[in-house]
């Protein structure tokens, strides 16, 4: 099974201090969406309105986490106009999420997306704006690698 699902607005509060309307944030949360049927992203969607000055770069809390089987990662990177028109770039190049940062003790295994403006003009997102996409990928692990028993402790 893979869903995307809100993390719980304890953790949702307690990650989004300092922020206004945060109740308003999270009743309004949009789960992430395929635009079209043969789409492979799911698009995000800002929570909030900001402005990227050039040269600048924002963590983006997104109030959701994502379940997935344990063979599956979800790569999340920019939407191509995002990157063609205004050279907005995903600050790790390509988030990967593993299945075991679902429910992390650390934060519920909250995503987030952090971008940075390498453009010559600011980039203005308002509340519901895409702000990048992930998509679900299956993986393969070497025949010959030690059996791994280390489990998730963290966030990062």
């Amino acid at each position: 099974m893979r869903k995307f699902e809100k993390i719980s607005y304890e953790q949702f509060v307690k990650d989004l201090k300092g922020h206004d309307n945060i109740k308003e944030m999270y009743d309004d949360l949009i789960l992430p969406n395929r635009g079209t049927k043969q789409a492979a992203g799911y698009d995000f969607h800002s929570l909030f309105p900001f402005k990227l000055e050039c040269g600048e770069k924002i963590k983006i809390p997104t109030g959701l986490k994502v379940m997935m089987e344990p063979d599956e990662v979800l790569l999340i990177v920019v939407r191509s106009s995002m990157g063609i028109k205004h050279n907005i770039r995903l600050c790790n190049q390509v988030g990967i999420i593993d299945a075991d940062y679902y429910n992390n003790k650390d934060n519920e295994g909250h995503l987030y997306i952090v971008l940075q403006n390498e453009g010559k003009t600011t980039w203005e997102v308002s509340k519901g704006d895409k702000i990048g996409q992930g998509v679900f990928v299956k993986f393969l692990t070497c025949d010959d690698e030690p059996k791994i028993t280390n489990e998730r402790t963290s966030d990062y």
